[in-house]
Order: C-alpha cells, then structure tokens, then sequence
C-alpha cells in the first residue's frame, strides 16, 4: 500500500515535468503533423506518431490531466469566480458543439427521402452530389452513412443534451432529499461514475482508433521503446472496410467519434462536479447560475409560470 501512495504522488509531481518537457520538445511528438515536417527526417516523423499514441493513453497524460484538475479545484476552494469560470467555459464547449452537431440529425433525415426518391421514383442505383466536382456512390453506400449522422447526433451531443437536463434519470430517492443533499450526491456521482467511466473509455478507445489507422498495429501493452522501434515501419493504413460490397467505407470515423464521446463526457463531469459544489455552497439561490439552456420561447414562459 505504501508503495502504492509513492507511485501516486511521484506520478502527480512527475506531471509538472512532462507538461514542460511536452512544451519544450513538441516537435518529438509532433512533428509527424504536415505543418511542422518540412525538414524533419522522415523516421523522427514516424517516431513522433509513435510518441503522441503512446502518451495519449499513457499514465503520464492522465497524471497530467489529474494533477491540471487537482490544481484548479484547490484554487477555486478559495476562488469561487475559477471554478464558475471552468464551469461556463466547460458548458458553453458543450452547448457550442452540441447545437452544431445537432444538424445532422435534420441531414439524416432530409438525406433518406434522397434515397426513396432515387431507389422508388427514379430507380437509380447510385446518387451523385456536389458542386462542380460530383462525388458519386451506390445507394448503399448513402443508406449505410446515414449511421455516421446517428453517431454524430449520439457521441457529440451527448453533453449537450446532459447540460439541458435532458437525460433520462431515476431518483427515486433524489427527488425525496433536501437540496444540499442532491448536490452532495451529483458531486460524488460526476467523481464516481462520470470521470471513471470516460477514463475508462478514453483509455480503451484511443488504442482501438489507432490500430485501425496505422501499421504496425499499436498495443496498449506496448512500451514506449517498443512502439519506437515499431515506427520503422509505420506507415498510414486508415480502415476502408464495409460490411456490404458498396456499403459505407469509413467507419474508422466511429472510432474517432468514442475517442470524441469519451473527451467530452470527462470535460462535462467536471464542470457538473464544479457546479454541484458551487451550488452546495452558495445556496438554492445559485441554482442553475449562468446555465445556457435552450427555450421554445412562450411556450416555456407559459408553462414557467404554471409551475411558480
């Protein structure tokens, strides 16, 4: 156990290091990236892929990450205005991205009467769209895609839907506690199963995206120094499988969109945890505090006004 206690606090010291080394040197890790190459050798580039896979899901970023949250959270103990801070910039991040994304949903929609219209009235095979340049692909191909929209709508606005309280919940025994209580209990829900369960994700899903881009095919067991003599023969082999002959040939962009879920969902339970404990603190009166949340105009004043 004792040793256990010393690898925790050696790794929470050892993330004031790696941030500035990571700063320092970013070229070591980042190089590979088209912007920055030009006179860099091609197997340093190479190395530098290797290098940004492994310390994104290494125990070194998570320490980085931890310690980053450690930092503002004692801060913001005597500095309420930082953690109301993190908080707006956290949900406007997720209100931002969710409101965007939440487009495709029409996409899809307006997309599947294209697919009627060609197969039923036009009896076309393929669909061809775009401007100048035609970007043409079997009806299947289109139909398969239409997943990419409901994976778009699920994995990016997932945190939207969280800060507009639209998840569904059981609180049985929530809706019966007094006030300071529920917050006592979103905070150690966000600490317990929120944070945990992207971890989680995060850790799983960022080896599952980057052995379906590259090869050879990257281990979440492997060592730095064995991913470093990997990169001699790296090279990009990003996933164009489908599960129909002319089906949809880009599901690696799932993979990106867990990876996605996963970041965001940790950055939401962080500002809930900040926003639980800021209103524990402050009172009932700080409840729903700088809180963005989407209105259908009279028809919410009405049914505000039924409710008071």
């Amino acid at each position: 156990m004792l040793d256990g206690i010393v690898w925790f606090f050696t790794n929470i010291l050892a993330a004031f290091k790696n941030v500035f080394t990571a700063i320092a040197s970013s070229d070591l890790w980042l190089s590979w990236l088209p912007y920055i190459n030009q006179t860099i050798p091609e197997i340093e580039q190479k190395q530098a892929l290797m290098r940004f896979i492994y310390y994104g899901g290494s125990v070194e970023f998570f320490f980085v990450i931890f310690t980053l949250f450690l930092l503002i959270t004692i801060i913001g103990l005597f500095w309420n205005g930082l953690l109301w801070g993190v908080v707006r910039l956290l949900e406007s991040f997720a209100n931002g991205v969710g409101r965007f994304f939440a487009w495709a949903g029409l996409l899809m929609v307006l997309q599947q009467i294209v697919i009627i219209f060609m197969q039923r009235i036009f009896a076309r095979a393929d669909i061809s769209m775009g401007f100048g340049m035609s970007f043409a692909k079997d009806v299947s191909w289109w139909s398969e895609e239409l997943k990419l929209y409901n994976a778009l709508v699920v994995c990016m606005c997932c945190t939207y839907t969280f800060v507009q309280g639209g998840h569904v919940r059981v609180d049985l025994v929530y809706s019966a506690v007094k006030y300071r209580t529920k917050k006592v209990i979103d905070m150690v829900g966000s600490l317990i199963f929120m944070m945990p369960a992207a971890v989680l994700t995060w850790m799983y899903g960022w080896y599952f995206l980057w052995r379906h881009l590259v090869t050879p095919k990257p281990s979440a067991s492997d060592e730095l120094d064995r991913l470093l003599t990997k990169a001699r023969a790296l090279r990009w082999n990003v996933e164009t499988i489908s599960f129909s002959p002319n089906g949809f040939n880009a599901y690696f962009l799932f993979k990106v969109l867990l990876v996605a879920f996963a970041g965001m969902v940790f950055l939401q339970s962080i500002a809930f945890f900040y926003r639980s404990y800021l209103e524990w603190k402050e009172g009932p009166t700080s409840e729903g505090d700088y809180l963005d949340k989407d209105t259908l105009g009279d028809a919410d004043a009405e049914r505000a006004a039924e409710i008071h």
